[in-house]
């Protein structure tokens, strides 16, 4: 079974039920338009879900470069005095 004739039988299955829900006097706003505008609706908030946490995920993601470019490059100031004191005293044995 292709993936159209679900989609077909499935409208038309809430076709139905909308329509006995009108003839019972429930309601006439299920339907297959009311259904699609509602899918289409909650496909762009997730969109829009996923985007925000992408901007978080790479915020994240350049703050931690940051963090780590700055240990880098701070690293020679930190290092060298201690590999010459070091070499200093190797030098002296």
């Amino acid at each position: 079974m292709n993936t159209q004739t679900l989609l077909n039988l499935a409208l038309n299955g809430v076709d139905a039920i909308g329509y006995r829900l009108d003839q019972y006097g429930i309601t006439g706003k299920i339907n297959r338009h009311n259904i699609a505008a509602f899918l289409a609706v909650e496909q762009k908030h997730l969109e829009g879900e996923w985007d925000s946490i992408q901007v978080r995920v790479n915020r994240r993601r350049s703050q931690v470069e940051r963090i780590t470019h700055e240990i880098e490059s701070r690293r020679d100031a930190l290092v060298a005095p201690v590999l010459s004191r070091i070499n200093r005293f190797r030098a002296s044995q």
